[in-house]
């Protein structure tokens, strides 16, 4: 696999990054201080119900803990778990049976321990039929051994429990609550978790407020309150007027007005997944790499990126890559933009422009098509509509379809579309659903189907890498689907405000705030 150069960005970003923190420490040290009794307020663009598993999200780790953590210097996915709330573990040589011990100084937000019992509770409610939660996995039993152990076996070899996102529920204040509910709960928006911080008071569907809690494991938190303001259309008026001191989210067009004011600073992140175009190999007129490539090098990327108001030098690959092979930069390099090609290999397809109307075709069919774009997404409508000018060059035209998130995916899981913007991550589950044997988009590969089928019972790390290097060239000679952009997420905050480098929620008891005087 090679390495592409404008990754680069990454490792230049921390390295500028680590400098500017440790400037920070020492300015600390000698000019400033941490505030006592300190209140950060983010604005979160979501409801009061952000604790519910419905939302899923990283406001979840204020309050809960998850068996392993992850740490914050480099990309989560790619970091061996540490001990969390689990303080060790071990698993059968099949990696089917998990036996877990866990800490014995965490505590719920009421004073009462937190036990393997709780950890039992949680994932035998999840398998309930009332609520049949996505993090459960194929778990066949779980076993309390004592007070803090508990030993979990699967139908097959997992890692589910070494996931790093899932957390854990109160036996003691749930036990008697109605599973049918489960959704509904009060308990979501007046929660008691055993984390960093805990619960105070909320008004409704305005903000919630939480205390450092001074039981936590690790510590009592330096910023003593944190509040979270709903809601998200006038972020960027709320952070220059000072109503909050962060946005857990902001646009790119936001970003790129506040990189301009000395005050605040903005955070960028981009995960390993990235957003893609979608070609449906059911439809003749995306059956074929040549033209699946042709396609791509009509697209200029870097272009875009700029039209978009990304960092300039995002990564761009054709290949596909685990989450530590992103972080490490070993991904494959894309095709270049290059319309002239471009031309070249749809002609070579067949389709031409033989009347001058600026469409080819062939066999009497034009090239011309609807891509599906999420309405409300990583910024697809305006992506679509640059992407739809560029084709229009070559000689291709593309009509632009907005629906909502969950309409797209679900035409697309049906087989009813012929193109769409999309992300994922890139795990080999979506590997098999969308490119494996029975693939969601058409895409036939023995080869590929193989190695997917390999990848999604790799349980080592090393394994899953070789995998993947095996199949990303496959990907960027066959182009079953085309790159984009990297999912950015874009925060920003006052400059006294630090400590976790925008990740607000899953590392909040490692913010500051600094007095500036």
């Amino acid at each position: 696999m090679k390495r592409d150069a404008s990754l680069e960005y990454i490792s230049r970003r921390r390295l500028i990054r680590d400098v500017v923190g440790l400037m920070a420490l020492a300015g600390a040290s000698c000019h400033r201080r941490t505030v006592s009794g300190s209140t950060v307020r983010i604005l979160y663009g979501a409801d009061e119900r952000i604790f519910a598993p419905a939302a899923d999200d990283v406001p979840k780790f204020l309050l809960f803990l998850p068996l392993v953590a992850f740490e914050s210097d480099e990309d989560w996915s790619c970091r061996r778990p540490t001990p969390g709330l689990a303080a060790d573990w071990v698993h059968s040589p099949d990696f089917r049976t998990w036996t877990m011990h866990l800490r014995r100084d965490v505590r719920w937000h009421d004073g009462v321990p937190v036990t393997a019992h709780d950890i039992k509770f949680t994932m035998d409610l999840w398998r309930h039929p009332d609520v049949q939660h996505w993090a459960l996995g194929p778990l066949e039993s779980i076993t309390v051994l004592d007070d803090y152990t508990f030993r979990a076996v699967y139908t097959k070899p997992s890692r589910q429990l070494l996931d790093g996102w899932s957390v854990f529920y109160p036996q003691h204040l749930l036990k008697d609550l109605d599973p049918q509910q489960f959704w509904k709960w009060d308990f979501w928006t007046r929660p008691v978790g055993n984390g960093p911080y805990r619960y105070v008071r909320h008004v409704p569907n305005t903000m919630m407020e939480f205390e450092a809690n001074p039981d936590f494991y690790r510590g009592r938190p330096q910023v003593e309150h944190l509040i979270v303001k709903f809601g998200g259309g006038t972020s960027l008026m709320e952070l220059l007027g000072g109503s909050v001191d962060a946005i857990a989210s902001i646009s790119s067009l936001d970003a790129a007005k506040l990189a301009q004011d000395p005050r605040f600073r903005v955070d960028y992140h981009s995960p390993p997944t990235g957003v893609r175009i979608f070609w449906n190999h059911r439809n003749p007129l995306f059956r074929e790499a040549t033209v699946r490539r042709a396609l791509t090098q009509a697209i200029n990327r870097r272009e875009l990126h700029g039209v978009l108001n990304f960092p300039g030098d995002l990564p761009i690959t054709d290949g596909i890559f685990t989450a530590c092979q992103f972080e490490r930069r070993q991904v494959t390099e894309p095709w270049p933009y290059d319309p002239d090609e471009s031309r070249r290999g749809l002609e070579q397809a067949g389709w031409r422009d033989r009347d001058g109307n600026g469409v080819r075709r062939r066999d009497g069919r034009a090239f011309a098509f609807t891509v599906l774009a999420p309405n409300d997404w990583l910024q697809a409508p305006e992506a679509a509509v640059f992407i739809q000018d560029q084709l229009r060059r070559v000689g291709v035209r593309m009509e632009v379809q907005l629906l909502s998130r969950s309409t797209v995916g679900e035409l697309v899981r049906a087989g009813k579309f012929e193109a769409a913007i999309g992300t994922g991550l890139f795990s080999a589950e979506f590997l098999a659903e969308f490119f494996g044997e029975r693939s969601t988009v058409g895409y036939s590969n023995p080869r590929v189907a193989n190695l997917i089928g390999a990848a999604t019972e790799a349980m080592e790390e090393e394994e899953l890498d070789h995998l993947y290097a095996e199949l990303s060239p496959i990907f960027h000679t066959d182009m079953p689907a085309t790159f984009l952009y990297p999912k950015v997420d874009t925060s920003a905050a006052h400059r006294r405000v630090g400590g976790t480098d925008g990740d607000w929620f899953m590392y909040a008891d490692r913010l500051w705030l600094e007095d500036e005087r």
